[in-house]
């Protein structure tokens, strides 16, 4: 594959999501784009495109949003996930915490913005911030589906958990009755609405008993965004990725994206970095060290078929496809790589 280094902000990104916006496009003289999100610091300072020149073939360029977040500005960190749907570009919180610990909400958010706005100026972002709703009502439905998961290790448990409701309880925080023992620590790692208007999750973690990646299917995002009778999207369905993980290993979602016929390819791979301090790599050594996967499938069946090894890359953080041809954006130090054949 060929790269192209790019730069914004000295930060890396997570995912990648197509340019929908024709008048976008038109207005910064590009033949296609991307969407990506950065992963440190708030949403609202964290949102790029990555654009190909209309007369260039070839020659990418970044460009940084400008974007006005109202009330919720500074309150959120550690966007992952990207999702497109009816003219809106969703940015979602990890809803996770550091690699040691503990949960933050900062990344319990979900936000949203019209697309065409970012063809004119700066763009308003519609932020939430659920304060571990969601938490609560994953860890709910993981239980109520029977899926069968690996069990939380004793540090995760410690880290994760125990210390996160010990510190919200130290600063008399009410989100700390949605934290309970024996939950999982949820990772959202990628997005994708489905064909009925739900909205996909990729978890990254957790994974189930044999190492295969979790899906969360939620209904009714837009209704989160409405101030005047806000409701909270409600768990429609869990599917295990069956079909994908090699033999003796964990692995979990770094991408999803949605196919013109419905189905989805994703990208999966280790359930966090070697040699980074993880809580989660200490207590399943086996999660690590997983070189990234490029996988399809369809619901509800959720069987996936490989479509490329991605060797020897371990860090594949986005996935889209334009014409046909897929496109790879890995987490690099300050710098963005987006690959392509």
């Amino acid at each position: 594959m060929t790269s192209v280094e790019l730069a914004v902000a000295g930060n890396e990104a997570s995912d990648l999501l197509p340019v929908h916006s024709k008048a976008l496009l038109a207005a910064h003289g590009a033949r296609h784009g991307f969407w990506t999100v950065l992963d440190e610091g708030p949403v609202e300072e964290c949102l790029a495109l990555l654009l190909e020149k209309d007369d260039h073939p070839g020659h990418w360029f970044a460009h940084h949003l400008s974007v006005l977040p109202g009330r919720e500005a500074g309150r959120t960190e550690d966007g992952e996930a990207l999702a497109y749907k009816d003219g809106w570009v969703y940015a979602i919180g990890s809803h996770f915490g550091s690699k040691a610990g503990p949960l933050r909400p900062r990344r319990a958010f979900f936000s949203r913005f019209r697309e065409a706005d970012a063809a004119r100026g700066p763009v308003p972002i519609q932020i939430v911030r659920n304060q571990f709703r969601l938490h609560r009502a994953f860890n709910d439905a993981l239980r109520a589906h029977g899926i069968d998961t690996l069990p939380p290790g004793e540090r995760s448990q410690a880290r994760f958990i125990v210390e996160t409701t010990q510190r919200g309880t130290a600063r008399g925080k009410r989100w700390t009755r949605r934290l309970a023992p024996g939950d999982h620590p949820v990772n959202v790692e990628a997005a994708a609405f489905t064909p009925a208007g739900t909205l996909l999750l990729g978890l990254r973690f957790p994974v189930t008993t044999a190492g295969e990646p979790i899906l969360l299917e939620i209904d009714g995002v837009e209704a989160m965004f409405d101030d005047d009778a806000r409701t909270w999207p409600e768990v429609a369905g869990v599917h295990v990725l069956t079909g994908v993980t090699p033999p003796g290993t964990l692995t979990g979602f770094r991408a999803i994206t949605a196919r013109p016929d419905g189905s989805f390819d994703a990208v999966i791979g280790s359930i966090d970095a070697l040699n980074k301090g993880s809580i989660l790599i200490d207590d399943h050594p086996h999660g690590g060290g997983v070189e990234c996967r490029h996988v399809r499938f369809s619901l509800p069946h959720c069987h996936g078929e490989v479509v490329a090894e991605l060797a020897p890359f371990r860090n594949v953080e986005g996935l889209a496809e334009i014409d046909g041809h897929p496109y790879y954006v890995t987490d690099e130090d300050h710098r963005i790589a987006l690959w392509f054949a």
